[in-house]
């Protein structure tokens, strides 16, 4: 979700200053630094899950950087490459005390690089839209986030059960349909991380979707949540909730352009609010966009 802050990105000029003239010191950030940014995106209301960084920063340890004043943190940016062909950019954000002078910007200058050739993702806020296309990126389509307190069929699919080891390879190859790279690694933390529940719908001994469900700051959320249609969908969304806890509030982040993935939120008492735009630089990579009922992330796409 990228970016909430008033440094707003853009190609660099020459009349621009050098980060270090702003006292700016740009560099990578440890998971441990990274702790910190996670603390700013919830106080952005993000809504992160517990535990986000130790399944995010492995997946390109090289990709998250921080610019430090007087030895503080107070710029993020990070640009995980995923693929030689895809990249994802997030967690573009500038601590409230030093906005405005233009370190969000110098901080962006000295992550995208990090790109080289990729295409690059992001998903970011409407009031920075202009502001992205001016920087090379191009909207495919809007996220809403979805929440409330779910109902459910009442009817549990015996075809779904909970994902083990034993899943793994089946799961990587499905999600590669529905994600722009091949995710593997990242795949085995996110499926096994404390306080993640995953499930997957097995039709006929094979794939046909599968969801996480993680605690977040508030409620828990939802994703990805990849299935072939929206029944196979619907039976892995009540598996989660039910998993959750009918009583506790869930989010999950719905690609508006999937008519049945919007219904689908719809139907079990979920409601609008927030809005991203996603939006790539480069040729927008292939994906099955019908059977994404549901985003992984914001901040890793």
């Amino acid at each position: 979700m990228t970016p909430l802050s008033d440094d707003a990105p853009h190609q660099p000029s020459p009349a621009e200053p050098p980060a270090a003239a702003a006292g700016l010191v740009l560099g990578r950030a440890s998971s441990e630094e990274w702790l910190q940014v996670e603390e700013w995106a919830a106080e952005e209301e993000w809504n992160p899950g517990l535990g986000d960084t130790a399944c995010f920063h492995p997946t390109d340890p090289a990709g998250f950087f921080l610019g430090r004043a007087e030895g503080k943190p107070v710029t993020a940016v990070s640009v995980v490459n995923y693929s030689d062909d895809f990249a994802f950019l997030g967690y573009y954000l500038v601590d409230p005390a030093h906005r405005g002078k233009g370190l969000g910007m110098a901080t962006w200058n000295e992550a995208v690089p990090h790109a080289g050739g990729r295409t690059i993702g992001l998903d970011a806020v409407p009031a920075q839209e202009e502001t992205y296309r001016r920087s090379g990126f191009v909207p495919a389509y809007r996220t809403g986030r979805y929440s409330g307190r779910p109902t459910t069929s009442g009817t549990p699919s015996p075809d779904v059960t909970a994902v083990t080891e034993t899943h793994f390879d089946a799961v990587a190859e499905y999600d590669r349909r529905c994600f722009p790279a091949e995710r593997r690694a990242f795949l085995e933390r996110w499926l096994t991380a404390e306080g993640h529940s995953a499930y997957v719908f097995l039709r006929g001994g094979e794939v046909a979707g599968y969801g996480v469900v993680r605690k977040a700051r508030s409620g828990s959320r939802i994703g990805p949540l990849f299935a072939d249609d929206r029944r196979t969908a619907e039976a892995l969304f009540d598996a989660l909730t039910a998993h959750a806890g009918q009583d506790e509030e869930v989010h999950v982040d719905v690609p508006e352009t999937h008519e049945a993935a919007v219904a689908l939120a719809a139907s079990r008492g979920l409601q609008p609010g927030s809005h991203t735009v996603r939006m790539y630089a480069g040729p927008p990579p292939p994906v099955d966009a019908e059977r994404v009922f549901g985003v992984t992330s914001l901040e890793l796409g």
